[in-house]
């Protein structure tokens, strides 16, 4: 994914049910995101179409998965596993071991699909956000 996939992107994440989107998704935003954490971020096409579409970033030390999309007319064909499986070894190529992602806790579905692939929930943890800005939707 590069800064240029933004409305392609934009289009398959705000099709995609239950995809928690806020101001923070400004392209300005997505590509000071992708910049930062080049080579790690994946989308997949059928010819010039978006079917899919993953934001993958690190702090260093852990990688994290956001805002995994597929096309709903390509999904049970692999797309979002090829994603996921693209993304952590990109990340494992830069010595990260551990990814995280967030899922929405009424998304029964993404959590299946998660789980299916060997992902797992985390319950000793609880995850907290601090806004400095007086928007509640950033």
């Amino acid at each position: 994914m590069t800064p240029n996939d933004y409305s392609q992107v934009i289009d398959l994440w705000a099709q995609t049910e239950a995809m928690l989107l806020r101001e923070a998704d400004s392209e300005q935003n997505i590509s000071r995101y992708l910049n930062r954490n080049e080579g790690l971020s994946f989308v997949a096409l059928d010819g010039d179409q978006m079917i899919g579409a993953v934001l993958v970033g690190t702090d260093g030390r852990r990688g994290y998965l956001q805002h995994l999309a597929v096309d709903k007319g390509y999904r049970g064909f692999g797309i979002g596993k090829q994603l996921v499986e693209k993304a952590t070894h990109a990340l494992k190529q830069q010595g990260i071991d551990k990814t995280h992602l967030f899922v929405a806790n009424d998304n029964l579905a993404a959590q299946s699909f998660y789980q299916a692939l060997g992902w797992y929930s985390r319950p000793e943890v609880t995850m907290y956000s601090y806004n400095t800005s007086q928007d509640d939707n950033i």
